[in-house]
């Protein structure tokens, strides 16, 4: 899996103008699934996600999670996270999981961070969606599974 993140001071996500999910202070998380991708990797990815360390604390260092200052998340699907451009001037998607297994793993990786009891906003899977959002910082990292085997 692989998790693209982005803090912000405010996101939203639309579908035909009617909007779906929105925060303000906390977590876009764009979310990719590969092909070999289990339930483990949505546990360690979804745990990392809400204990990442990304926003201030009293002396401007990343030094607090989204745990620690109940920040809002955003959870999108995004398949386009696996396209592949080494070769060619298309993008190549083989990595990517199908639609049937990627829904699943998306739909845990939500759950698990519902979980945490922090305010979690998602688009809809597969939908053509709008994201509009203001990154702070800016502040963008990529998290990948699997889980490190220490």
């Amino acid at each position: 899996m692989r998790v693209l993140v982005q803090r912000v001071s405010r996101a939203e996500v639309r579908i035909d103008t009617k909007c779906e999910g929105r925060i303000d202070n906390g977590i876009v998380a764009l979310i990719g699934v590969a092909r070999t991708d289990t339930r483990r990797d949505a546990d360690y990815l979804a745990d990392k996600l809400i204990h990442l360390r990304i926003f201030s604390d009293s002396d401007g260092k990343m030094n607090l999670s989204a745990m620690d200052t109940k920040a809002g998340i955003l959870l999108i699907s995004q398949f386009t996270l696996y396209g592949d451009c080494r070769k060619g001037r298309r993008p190549g998607f083989d990595s990517a999981a199908p639609p049937d297994i990627a829904r699943e793993l998306y739909l845990y990786f939500v759950e698990k961070v519902r979980e945490s009891g922090l305010l979690t906003q998602t688009g809809v899977f597969q939908a053509h969606m709008e994201v509009e959002l203001v990154n702070d910082g800016p502040v963008t990292l990529l998290l990948e599974s699997p889980a490190p085997l220490y």
